[in-house]
């Protein structure tokens, strides 16, 4: 990802210069004053005489050139105020995302804080906000980020029992949801029910469990399934259910978008991360023996950007991996032209390819699911 510093006012970084400004508001002030002084001068004078119409220095021509003036100063007064203290002296420290800067009024806001003090409470209005626009990883902040009650915590050592509430921190506001009971089973947070049965049973030539892909591993002599990655993977249920069946690690990218995903995979005992799907996976090249593609990565992601998301999931693939689709929905039209030639193009060995209608009503713009299991090249 290309990075970008933020500069401060001595160095020309980019970001409004705090010296500049203050000189040009100076000067607008001094020239406002004496315009006005004189403007005054000529209506209190009775002895002075009136100024010819069509002369070089009109009456009307100074109001004008007065009202143009206090314009001036007034957006001058309006315009971005120079970066906070905090962002100035982190961004000499390390490099600041160049699209953070696309946001100036929203990254001001995130690095304005009392430092060595209690963090603002912004993580869904500041941080997860900046972080879908591009600003990402965000800078770091010298405060403490607000947590849930320690003593309340009381986390299962079973992945799939019930959730406890008391490892998140709730919204204050009464009107919104404050625990996992009322948020839809289908997000992923039933992990005692729903979500207990996921990868386990195949209801159908979509689906594919952890015993078969484990199985189908073996049989493509991939190897073991030690490392994974989950894109999209929700409350983390596949890092759940290969921990148990094969000791593996998989890492599940999350972000918490109305409902407390991060914090729900953690407190099942699986890693986070905390990033969104424009951006580089955050692992070393060569690493993974495993990557999905959860429903998350779908066509409502523009096609270029896809594009750059397998080829990052070839990059994290170490030879002889897989990679996971896991029922991908596009129109049926887009399937062999779009989304299938995209996954060619890697060149990889098909294991397992299936394609089942997900509308079954005929309609124009009838939609497809595709799950497929492919193998890098060894």
């Amino acid at each position: 990802m290309r990075k970008t510093v933020v500069g401060s006012a001595s160095t020309g970084g980019g970001w409004p210069c705090s010296l500049n400004l203050n000189v040009l508001f100076l000067l607008s002030m001094v020239a406002t004053n004496l315009l006005s002084l004189y403007h005054l001068s000529i209506r209190a004078s009775p002895t002075t005489p009136a100024l010819q119409s069509g002369s070089d220095f009109d009456q009307q021509q100074v109001l004008q050139q007065l009202s143009a003036i206090r314009a001036t100063v007034s957006h001058l007064r309006s315009a971005t105020p120079p970066p906070p203290p905090e962002l100035v002296l982190y961004s000499r420290l390390a490099p600041v995302a160049s699209a953070c800067s696309a946001h100036p009024d929203l990254l001001h806001r995130f690095m304005t804080y009392v430092p060595f003090a209690s963090c603002p409470d912004d993580v869904h209005t500041l941080a997860e906000p900046l972080i879908l626009r591009g600003c990402h990883p965000l800078p770091r902040r010298r405060c403490f980020s607000p947590t849930p009650d320690a003593g309340s915590v009381q986390l299962p050592t079973d992945p799939f029992a019930p959730l406890p509430d008391s490892a998140v921190r709730w919204p204050t506001d009464a009107k919104k949801c404050r625990s996992f009971s009322c948020l839809p089973a289908s997000l992923g947070f039933d992990v005692a029910r729903t979500e207990a049965g996921k990868f386990l049973r195949s209801l159908g030539p979509l689906d594919l469990t952890v015993p078969q892909l484990l199985r189908l591993a073996s049989m493509s002599r991939a190897g073991p399934i030690r490392l994974g990655l989950d894109v999209g993977g929700g409350t983390g249920t596949l890092a759940a259910r290969l921990k148990r069946a094969a000791n593996a690690t998989v890492l599940t990218t999350t972000m918490d978008l109305g409902a407390p995903y991060s914090e729900a995979a953690a407190a099942r005992g699986v890693v986070p991360l905390h990033a969104p799907l424009q951006q580089r996976f955050p692992v070393g090249d060569g690493t993974m023996d495993l990557v999905r593609a959860g429903h998350a990565v779908n066509r409502w992601i523009p096609e270029p950007a896809l594009e750059f998301l397998w080829y990052d999931a070839d990059r994290v693939l170490r030879p002889g991996g897989l990679l996971w689709v896991d029922h991908l929905w596009c129109r049926k039209g887009d399937l062999d032209g779009v989304y299938a030639a995209m996954l060619r193009r890697l060149g990889y060995k098909t294991i397992k390819w299936a394609v089942a209608d997900k509308t079954g009503n005929g309609a124009k713009d009838e939609l497809v699911y595709l799950t497929a299991l492919l193998q890098k090249p060894f």
